[in-house]
């Protein structure tokens, strides 16, 4: 497929990186393209531009951008159209410009409403899957854990949206726990905040979740 990524941190570059390995082509769209010339020099199979790039460029789209820049990123890639109809995985995070306390970070959503519902409510053409916010960068391409593979919840409105993103959780290693509609992000969001605690508290961000049954 062709994948086009809203986001130039490390979250947007571990699965630029990790697309690429399995064979799609990937454009990272950024709102400063020459910023990341360096990295590009070091990635020639990775194209760059800008968010609008990427948008138009992809068969799926990919938000790995700061939560509260989500809504603006959008706009500026004139979602509206050039990604209408498009599976978007969405893994962004509603994290507040506020310290952790205890470890615990602290959210500007409630738990009445999700990121993912206020950008499916705003972008509605654009069929978004939750997917990639609950587990750090370096774990997100073909993990190796001692438990096994993790697993990957998603949510959202569009089931044939869902199959596309799972395909690909299939193919980076991840099992895929699908748990409905866009509501479930207010859930789903959230695994963030306890994935993050070990890591403020004892300095260990390599873990995932595992769903048994």
């Amino acid at each position: 497929m062709k994948i086009g990524i809203l986001g130039s941190g490390d979250v947007g570059k571990a699965l630029a990186a990790g697309f690429v390995k399995h064979g799609h082509e990937v454009i990272v769209g950024t709102r400063s393209p020459q910023k990341l010339a360096d990295w590009a020099e070091r990635q020639p199979q990775i194209g760059v531009g800008t968010f609008a790039d990427a948008a138009g460029f992809a068969d799926l789209g990919v938000l790995a951008v700061k939560g509260s820049a989500a809504a603006a990123a959008l706009r500026e890639a004139g979602a509206a159209k050039s990604l209408a109809g498009k599976p978007v995985i969405d893994a962004t995070n509603p994290i507040a410009d506020a310290a952790p306390v205890n470890g615990v970070l602290k959210f500007f959503t409630t738990y009445d409403e999700s990121l993912l519902e206020r950008l499916q409510r705003e972008f509605y053409q654009v069929r978004f899957v939750k997917a990639f916010n609950s587990v750090g960068h370096a774990a997100m391409v073909n993990p190796r854990f001692v438990g096994g593979k993790p697993t990957m919840f998603i949510c959202g409105n569009d089931e044939s949206a869902k199959r596309t993103v799972s395909a690909v959780i299939d193919q980076f290693g991840w099992d895929t726990a699908d748990m409905g509609k866009a509501e479930a992000a207010r859930a789903i969001e959230p695994l963030c905040m306890l994935w993050c605690i070990p890591g403020f508290l004892r300095n260990d961000w390599m873990h995932a979740f595992k769903l048994l049954s």
